[in-house]
């Protein structure tokens, strides 16, 4: 895979993870009704877009981390929710697989160890 389309498959998931996020508490399926604090998670999700967007493998490696939150949550409201809300849980796992696998897969293409000169590949 080639690096620019991991930088912007991670960064068009994690976007689409904040929107995803934002809508779902404030108005798509709130936990309370007029939205909630919870849309300040969305927020959160914006902390790694500038290092994912300019190709920083440090980024990619605590990124890949932070997403299990999301994608816990997902996890959490697919089973417990009903309704969109669970629809919407179900779309942010598959949301959270795509940037884990993507920033993953970065991290790993761009390692140090693969860069040098002379080592061997098997």
């Amino acid at each position: 895979m080639k690096k620019q389309f991991l930088i912007w498959l991670c960064a068009a998931s994690l976007i689409a993870l904040a929107f995803l996020n934002l809508g779902w508490e404030l108005w798509w399926a709130p936990l309370r009704p007029g939205g909630s604090f919870l849309a300040a998670k969305a927020l959160l999700l914006l902390l790694p877009l500038r290092g994912i967007l300019r190709g920083r493998r440090y980024t990619y490696q605590w990124a890949s981390m932070f997403i299990l939150l999301f994608f816990t949550e997902g996890v959490v409201r697919a089973w417990s929710d009903h309704g969109l809300s669970q629809k919407l849980a179900m779309i942010e796992l598959v949301l959270s697989v795509v940037f884990f696998a993507a920033s993953v897969a970065y991290a790993w293409l761009t390692a140090p160890s693969r860069n040098r000169a002379g080592v061997n590949r098997a």
